[in-house]
């Protein structure tokens, strides 16, 4: 299945990325990044991945996410990761990239408390 990307405005300055399908080696890591760049340009640099919808990811895909975190950053920004499947978890887990991105069950939990890097809560 091809991935499908959707965007959506969760709150001013935070994006939720809706992903559908599986996340290989070439053209769908390309289009994540390319995607990732596009949120960055509008300035949105609080990105939160909607895995719900994702099957299947490789390494390559893997490497993508680390390109997109490091992307972020740069900006000024953060990636969350919400609603990932099982499988996808363990991927995650596995390679420890649950250490550099925080996780959640939902994207609405993803996007509480989440504030620019260096800005106030209150």
């Amino acid at each position: 299945m091809i991935v499908h990307f959707s965007k959506r405005t969760v709150e001013p300055g935070i994006a939720a990325l809706e992903m559908k399908g599986s996340i290989h080696a070439g053209a769908e890591c390309t289009r994540l990044e390319l995607e990732v760049d596009k949120i960055i340009a509008g300035h949105e640099t609080r990105v939160i991945f909607d895995m719900a919808g994702v099957t299947h990811i490789d390494s390559a895909a893997i490497g993508t996410i680390v390109r997109c975190l490091t992307k972020l950053k740069k900006a000024g920004g953060k990636l969350r990761i919400a609603t990932a499947q099982p499988m996808i978890i363990y991927s995650l887990k596995m390679t420890k990239l649950d250490t550099l991105i925080e996780m959640f069950p939902t994207v609405d939990q993803a996007a509480e408390g989440f504030i620019a890097p260096g800005a106030s809560a209150g």
